[in-house]
């Protein structure tokens, strides 16, 4: 049974892909330029199977490069790991986690279990296209029982025998499914069901007798993947105590500078030589990283005064880290650090953003990427650009009473027993509110006056 803080940890792996979708987006990227590599390179898939060195030959003739050159077209993407965790196996834990949830957070686990088999599908459909003489056969492979090391193992054969012999056997298995498809049940029936597992046995056998040594990672490989789930699985950890933790035949091959020195190539955090895992999101687009960060551990309101307010939240050492790092790619805010909390618990750690300029800054850019504070976001905009702008418009002070309120009801909607009298909100009027937006009508007073001053 999976422990609480198992179950955290998992649900933080996966947050940034059940509540914003720009890993997913990358994979997308990365697809659409592989479809791209694809089309440059569709001559290879014509169903006529040939040896590496004649592909090789094929693209240096049809590109019109040099052979090294060509063999650098023949690509196959990198395993897909989320902090070093394969996805099947990432996918079993959060199914051992789940069980321990209910009600909302039950489906949203749910939901991200589902967004992460969505990438990986996409990932393995990447990797069998990649694989260019395996391409048309996607039909029969697609049928039979396959893994990413399988499909690895398909992309290490070199020579036109060992490419035919999985062609021969995905073909014959082809030509079986195309008989049997809108046959009755019968004997003849029973009879090519029995060959095609048959087939589908002969084809694992192929794939067994490929040499594990063409697959097998380098020792600089198999230690930097060590060093990776040791920090993922230990947060704050140090590079002796990692070199400590080694299986003797990588201790003896590395030592604890060595590996120092090769987490600076990581997406690995280093806090006076204490080492926390930075997810990916971080790196790859630290606006969409903000945007889950305060959608989940965060905040956008407005005090009584009017004044905007925006902040990220988290706790403990870790929490420090990450907040240091953040204030560090975002370049302004301010921090507050080690705050003591009400219950004594961990330390506090906030990231926030008080004047104008920063919060209407963070806001336009992490805009795109809000899930569930997009609402609250928008309304921050348009008050701060009321402010600037029309503070002494007629309509402005009704505006900003409204505002107040629609900032109350962004928080505390799903809020079971909240008061809303005592705020002085009435819940049908709502949507006239939300309705009375002066954002279209600040863009055309502005329009009218750029138009005036161009006459001028």
């Amino acid at each position: 049974m999976a422990t609480a803080e198992e179950m955290r940890e998992a649900s933080d792996k996966l947050q940034e892909l059940a509540r914003i979708s720009e890993e997913e987006e990358g994979l997308k990227e990365e697809l659409s330029e592989t479809i791209g590599d694809d089309i440059k390179l569709s001559f290879l898939s014509t169903g006529h199977v040939l040896s590496e060195y004649e592909e090789i030959q094929q693209i240096s003739k049809n590109l019109n490069m040099n052979l090294t050159d060509a063999r650098k077209q023949l690509t196959y993407p990198n395993e897909y790991s989320i902090d070093g965790q394969s996805i099947p196996d990432l996918v079993k834990k959060m199914r051992l986690a789940r069980r321990e949830l209910k009600g909302e957070q039950k489906d949203k686990m749910s939901k991200a279990i589902d967004n992460i088999i969505d990438a990986y599908s996409d990932h393995v459909m990447k990797c069998i296209d990649s694989i260019h003489w395996l391409k048309p056969y996607k039909y029969p492979l697609l049928k039979m029982n396959f893994n990413e090391k399988h499909l690895r193992k398909m992309e290490k054969m070199k020579s036109l025998e060992e490419r035919r012999s999985i062609v021969d056997t995905l073909c014959k298995f082809w030509e079986k499914d195309l008989q049997i498809q809108d046959m009755a049940y019968s004997e003849e029936y029973a009879k090519i069901s029995k060959e095609m597992k048959i087939t589908k046995k002969q084809f694992r056998d192929t794939i067994a007798k490929i040499n594990v040594q063409k697959i097998t990672k380098s020792k600089r490989e198999l230690v930097q993947e060590f060093v990776l789930k040791s920090i993922c699985e230990n947060r704050g950890i140090g590079a002796k105590r990692i070199h400590d933790m080694m299986p003797n035949n990588l201790y003896k091959h590395t030592n604890s500078n060595m590996i120092s020195k090769m987490v600076r190539s990581m997406d690995v955090i280093n806090d006076n030589g204490s080492y926390y895992k930075a997810p990916s999101l971080m790196k790859k687009n630290i606006w969409a990283y903000c945007a889950a960060f305060i959608d989940s551990d965060g905040y956008i309101t407005l005090d009584r005064n009017m004044n905007p307010r925006v902040g990220m939240v988290a706790t403990g050492q870790r929490g420090r880290v990450f907040m240091e790092e953040m204030h560090k790619s975002i370049g302004f805010g301010r921090m507050h650090l080690d705050q003591k909390s009400p219950q004594n618990t961990r330390l506090i750690n906030r990231l926030n953003f008080y004047s104008q300029d920063d919060v209407t800054n963070i806001l336009t850019k992490c805009l795109p990427h809000f899930r569930l504070k997009k609402g609250n976001a928008n309304l921050l905009l348009e008050l701060i650009r009321m402010k600037k702008s029309y503070k002494k418009a007629d309509w402005y002070k009704d505006r900003c009473d409204e505002i107040f309120k629609l900032m109350k009801w962004e928080n505390h909607k799903d809020h079971v027993g909240f008061d809303w009298a005592k705020e002085n909100i009435y819940l049908d009027d709502i949507a006239k509110l939300q309705g009375n937006c002066k954002m279209s009508l600040m863009d055309e007073l502005e329009n009218v006056g750029g138009i005036v001053l161009k006459e001028v």
